[in-house]
């Protein structure tokens, strides 16, 4: 029976030729780690701000229910408890979605801001590789056009 030929040794020897800059790689890595941390921040940043607004809406309406719990002398003022506590939840609300709708906004420009950067880095990077790249390959023809010449 016919014996399948170990490529292993082959393709070794290939790749140790093939010269590998690993610089690349871990600039690469920095880079995302940089950007990671950023985006980190923006998150963290925009999780404070809005536990802070859910707490204070939390406070707001405890306090209007602590006036709304309170016994009234005549049932008519039940109702109008009722419905006061029932208008300052409305103004409530509102004032505390805006507040979350500018985090959000916030953390969107923020974001788009991080992102523009990055991929301003990530061009740069990417024009300095290929520069670099550039530069070897045509070392590397000069030099085997050099050795073919002698």
């Amino acid at each position: 029976m016919a014996k399948t030929p170990d490529y292993t040794k082959a393709f070794q020897d290939m790749l140790s030729n093939v010269p590998v800059d690993t610089s690349s790689f871990q600039d690469a890595i920095r880079s995302q780690g940089a950007l990671g941390e950023k985006m980190a921040r923006v998150t963290l940043r925009a999780a404070e701000r809005s536990t802070e607004i859910g707490a204070q809406w939390a406070k707001d309406t405890i306090a209007r229910v602590g006036e709304l719990a309170s016994q009234k002398e005549d049932a008519s003022e039940y109702t109008k408890a009722v419905s006061d506590f029932a208008s300052a939840q409305a103004e409530l609300a509102a004032e505390h979605m805006a507040a979350f709708a500018e985090v959000a906004k916030k953390v969107q420009m923020d974001t788009v801001d991080l992102m523009l950067a990055a991929g301003k880095d990530f061009a740069e990077d990417a024009q300095s590789a290929a520069q670099k790249t550039t530069r070897q390959a045509q070392a590397a023809v000069k030099k085997a056009t050099d050795a073919a010449k002698a």
